[in-house]
């Protein structure tokens, strides 16, 4: 039999559990993270590797892109601007934010730096990675004098 008594406890404590945890957790790690880890798939073909980097709703000219030594890095910085109202009136919620992001992937020597070329479209980032041309050596035997 259900009494408040006995089970009162339990659907407040899992409402608050999951309240704290979807919204007041969620919040709170929104405002605290300044950077973030975006989605990034990587393609191997025959000729390169490429990588998908998930970020929409921005502009080819707002990625940074660089190698150094054998570190590739993927950047985004977001400057944050603060809109108090609309032409149409004043903002009660804004939860949409643009969010800064920073990527690294080690190169090896099989990537010809070089050659390193990137697109956006549609929300990705396709950064292609050539894979350098192998010259195949042929069999040598070597005598020992």
């Amino acid at each position: 039999m259900y009494t408040k008594r006995n089970y009162g406890i339990l659907p407040r404590t899992v409402n608050g559990l999951m309240e704290d945890i979807f919204f007041n957790g969620v919040n709170k790690l929104n405002e605290e993270t300044a950077l973030f880890q975006v989605p990034v798939n990587i393609l191997e073909t025959d000729a390169s590797y490429d990588l998908h980097v998930v970020a929409p709703g921005l502009k080819k000219e707002d990625f940074k892109i660089s190698i150094d030594k054998n570190l590739l890095t993927i950047s985004f910085e977001h400057k944050e601007e603060q809109k108090e109202e609309d032409k149409d009136g004043k903002w009660l919620r804004s939860e949409y934010r643009m969010r800064s992001f920073k990527r690294n992937f080690t190169i090896n020597e099989k990537v010809d730096v070089t050659k390193i070329a990137a697109k956006y479209a549609d929300g990705i980032l396709v950064v292609t990675l050539p894979k350098k041309e192998t010259v195949e050596s042929s069999t040598l035997e070597i005598a020992v004098n």
